[in-house]
This record gives structure tokens, sequence and C-alpha cells, in this order.
């Protein structure tokens, strides 16, 4: 199971779902304190900023990034759940989420865990260029791209609401 929290809920969902793995993706210079019962080598932390094209000063996802993700969440032995967080749990981290689910059960139909993911959160507005690029390396041939540009963008929020997402329909 794959829990979706802004960073200011980090404590709080890892300590209800009982958490074992955290995924940061923040921009330069936002902090992340680790929870303790997360163990330093189960915590990645991501640093880009939430863009979908080059800006200057920014640090824009790429093929790195998506890299370090997939080889994070493969391996994961999936006993307990994993914390996925961003700064406000709306773009980078449902993107990343959806991209897990993704990875992780090759046969799940993308418009289906598309749908999935925004009856879960209505606020999810995933982030187009982690998407773009996590379509090329798994080689979705543009299915990803196209079912998160079929769900839109979510409704308007500061800060998404947790939601755990299953890696298997």
């Amino acid at each position: 199971m794959i829990h979706v929290c802004s960073l200011a809920k980090i404590e709080e969902t890892v300590a209800r779902t009982g958490a074992d793995r955290m995924l940061s993706l923040l921009s330069v210079g936002t902090d992340v304190t680790r929870p303790p019962s997360i163990a330093r080598e189960n915590h990645l932390h991501l640093v880009m900023h939430d863009i979908a094209v080059a800006q200057d000063g920014m640090t824009m996802p790429g093929e790195e990034h998506v890299r370090n993700l997939l080889d994070f969440a493969r391996r994961w032995d999936r006993a307990k759940p994993m914390v996925v967080h961003c700064y406000a749990g709306i773009s980078r981290s449902t993107a990343s989420a959806y991209i897990i689910a993704a990875a992780l059960a090759p046969k799940r139909d993308e418009a289906e865990l598309a749908r999935t993911l925004r009856a879960l959160s209505p606020s999810a507005t995933p982030n187009p260029r982690l998407i773009a690029v996590a379509d090329a390396l798994l080689d979705r041939n543009g299915r990803m791209i196209e079912a998160i540009q079929s769900i839109g963008r979510g409704a308007d929020a500061f800060e998404g609401t947790p939601f755990a997402l299953k890696i298997d329909s």
C-alpha cells in the first residue's frame, strides 16, 4: 500500500500506517525530518521543483529522478506500507504514487489506475513531467500521459487530503 500525504502530515501518516519506507519529493531548501521509525536506507529524498517545463534557477524533474524513484520502489518488499509525500501532497507525490503502482503492477490498466487516483484524491494533479518521463522509461507508449490528462486538473486545494493507493487493482 502506498500512502500519499503532504510534508505537514508525514509524522501522523507514518504513525497511523506503520510504514517503514518513505519517498520525499521536495524543492531545494525544503527540509524534511525522517521519522525515527523509517531507517535511513528506507528513505529516498529527491530534490526537484514542481514544474513541467524548464525554468531558470529551478530543478525540473528528470530521468535520473524517475530512475531513482523506480529503483527505490523495486527494492521495496511491500511487507509494510510506503509513504510518498511532497510539499502539498498534490502533484509530485500523486505522480510518484501513480508511477510506482504502474511499475509494480505492469499489467494494470493506466486509465483505470488514473481514475482510481482521482477517486481517492479529488485534488490530485500529478506532475506531467514526472508522468512523461516514467511513461518513456516504462515503455507505456503514451498511455500513462493520456490517462493522467484524461482525469484533468484536480480540485483547488492548499494541501491534499492523505489517501492510500493499492498497488494491484
